[in-house]
């Protein structure tokens, strides 16, 4: 059986991982030089992602210059809205897909003009699975829940707690209405991610956003830092 070669061939799904992960070393080269903190944002449909933005690129006008990736199946519904706050927005159509990939984002920056940007939000499609395993070159991965999807969500969802830098718990004006059992959702994210920050926000209401913005303000110095050595 010397001398034999043997080819060995990787399932197609984790060579797809490999060349999106080779793409999204490229786009975050490329944000670090520009000292662009990106952030991947993550959440299901109706956890409120889009609302989220909204009241923080309200918040954050005058005081950063953001840039946004929408992506979505079909519509440009959400990218028309964050469109109002921001003068950078890309819709990124999906299709069938069912998260956003680097290439997608490569592109996509490539058509904004990122000079003087230091803070990149990348809105990724209403999905809490298949997100999670695709590195989209951002500097910090955000998940989103919220309180009317149930305290369950985290031990649900594991990877995408596992995998976050920060978790936002949205929503957080209806705890007068909802049987949510805080106790129980940080016990689940703290043996999963005993590290991760939860920082509760409403979208509506605007409870919590200082703390979202100065968690941003530290990610953008950082992103500053990094540059500059």
């Amino acid at each position: 059986m010397s001398g034999q070669t043997r080819t060995v061939r990787l399932p197609i799904a984790e060579r797809v991982l490999e060349a999106n992960d080779e793409i999204a070393a490229g786009v975050r080269v490329e944000l670090a030089r520009r000292s662009i903190f990106a952030i991947d944002l993550i959440g299901a449909p109706g956890s409120g992602k889009t609302a989220l933005l909204e009241t923080t690129l309200r918040a954050l006008s005058g005081r950063r210059r953001p840039a946004v990736l929408v992506g979505d199946l079909a519509t440009r519904r959400d990218g028309d809205r964050l469109a109002r706050w921001c003068d950078r927005v890309i819709q990124i159509s999906t299709g069938e897909g069912c998260h956003l990939e680097a290439g997608q984002v490569r592109l996509a920056l490539g058509q904004v003009d990122l000079e003087g940007v230091d803070l990149l939000f990348i809105e990724n499609v209403g999905n809490l699975i298949c997100p999670v395993g695709f590195d989209l070159g951002q500097t910090a991965k955000v998940g989103l829940f919220s309180l009317t999807e149930g305290d369950d969500k985290a031990a649900k969802h594991p990877y995408l707690v596992t995998a976050a830098d920060l978790l936002l718990l949205n929503k957080i004006d209806l705890a007068p209405y909802l049987s949510f059992d805080r106790a129980a959702f940080e016990a689940d994210v703290h043996l999963l991610n005993p590290h991760v920050p939860i920082l509760e926000v409403s979208a509506t209401t605007g409870a919590g956003l200082e703390a979202w913005l100065a968690w941003l303000d530290r990610g953008v110095a950082r992103a500053r830092g990094a540059s500059a050595t």
